[in-house]
């Protein structure tokens, strides 16, 4: 099996903005929240989370919109000054994580996910599989998404 090489990179829809990630992500897992629907425009996003220092931009001009989540939360979103393409997700106060839109990488053919969150705004029409690890809301931790993700063997130790 051929591993995933680091540093992953990615653009947005215009190319303005570029970033690459320097560690391996902690898991890929489908977000099935009110946010997720109306930000991705389809069903659900796909994301990748990771720590918040192993992304940086390296290009282009990033600019910043803040919501309320269905959590209750206080999050924010990076896109595109120019086309408006949403690139990564946070937290405020910072948890230290960042959730990043997996559209968005150079090369997608890896991703797995490893979990469906808030699967309680999920769209009638999506089913899951008996084997997939759901979640109605936040998962009250994230250590079996993790260990899930590395036990997929994507990234060299």
């Amino acid at each position: 099996m051929t591993k995933v090489e680091l540093p992953l990179t990615g653009r947005c829809h215009c190319g303005a903005v570029t970033y690459e990630i320097v560690e391996p992500p902690a898991c890929c897992a489908v977000c099935h929240c009110t946010n997720c629907q109306r930000i991705s425009g389809s069903a659900f996003a796909c994301n990748l989370v990771m720590a918040e220092s192993s992304f940086r931009v390296t290009a282009g001009e990033i600019a910043r919109v803040e919501w309320r989540a269905d959590s209750g939360n206080s999050r924010w979103g990076d896109f595109c000054a120019t086309c408006g393409s949403r690139i990564v997700h946070g937290s405020t106060p910072s948890n230290g994580m960042l959730s990043l839109r997996s559209g968005t990488l150079d090369d997608r053919s890896w991703l797995t996910p490893v979990a469906h969150i808030w699967t309680r705004s999920a769209q009638p029409w999506v089913t899951f599989g008996r084997e997939d690890l759901t979640f109605e809301t936040t998962p009250p931790g994230w250590s079996e998404l993790i260990a899930r993700f590395e036990a997929l063997g994507l990234f060299a130790s």
